[in-house]
């Protein structure tokens, strides 16, 4: 399987392509920074530089062309502002999909928050303006790129992420209550999501007590 990861310079993206590469999957990896491309050849992917908040969809879709899926673990990051955030958490991941649908690749993979439902109902008071930012920028994303015929998609949405150990075992459904979840075990969930892919599908990961496999392959 040859899979094109954007972000591929994430924590999450990075632990990802680990996981395929040693299945012996192909990864193009997608990075920003020239300074990061010998990190993701030690990931075992080949590295693609292009800034997805300004290259045009034919230079995306050159990159994603031949790919069997495509991945978005792009992000803004910490320390970024609120305009960021729309621009690389919502218009570099519409810019993917749009480059997908260009080159041919239907599965695409879009790691989300688990947050995203709330921000339909506007801002809670207290939340931090650039969070809230966040959030709306992953709404708009997935609203976008979920009803797209030419996709089959797949939203992941992880629980607050940490760098523990992964376990290997998950709670992953629809409408699970919120909790943490090493970022081992959301790298985990996808990898084992493009083998299984559930098209069109929104799920959310925590830490739980069911083998990732299993829980994958439960989902309807």
């Amino acid at each position: 399987m040859r899979v094109a990861i954007a972000g591929a310079h994430g924590k999450i993206a990075r632990r990802l392509s680990r996981l395929l590469t040693a299945r012996g999957d192909t990864v193009v990896g997608i990075i920003r920074n020239p300074a990061h491309e010998a990190d993701v050849r030690d990931d075992g992917a080949e590295p693609v530089v292009l800034d997805l908040e300004s290259a045009s969809v034919e230079d995306v879709a050159a990159a994603v062309s031949g790919a069997d899926a495509v991945v978005f673990a792009a992000g803004a990051g910490p320390g970024s502002g609120a305009e960021r955030k729309h621009t690389v958490d919502y218009g570099a991941s519409v810019l993917l999909a749009k480059a997908a649908e260009r080159a041919g690749v239907r599965p695409y993979v879009l790691i989300s928050a688990m947050g995203v439902p709330q921000a339909r109902q506007g801002t809670p008071r207290g939340m931090d303006p650039v969070f809230a930012a966040y959030l709306q920028a992953k709404l708009r994303s997935e609203d976008e790129i979920l009803p797209d015929p030419a996709l089959d998609t797949t939203i992941v949405r992880p629980g607050r992420l940490t760098d523990e150990p992964g376990t290997g075992r998950v709670t992953l459904g629809h409408g699970i209550e919120r909790g943490d979840v090493p970022r081992d075990d959301v790298a985990a969930v996808l990898a084992e999501v493009l083998t299984d892919l559930k098209t069109n599908d929104v799920v959310e990961v925590v830490s739980g007590p069911t083998p990732i496999p299993e829980a994958v392959a439960a989902l309807p």
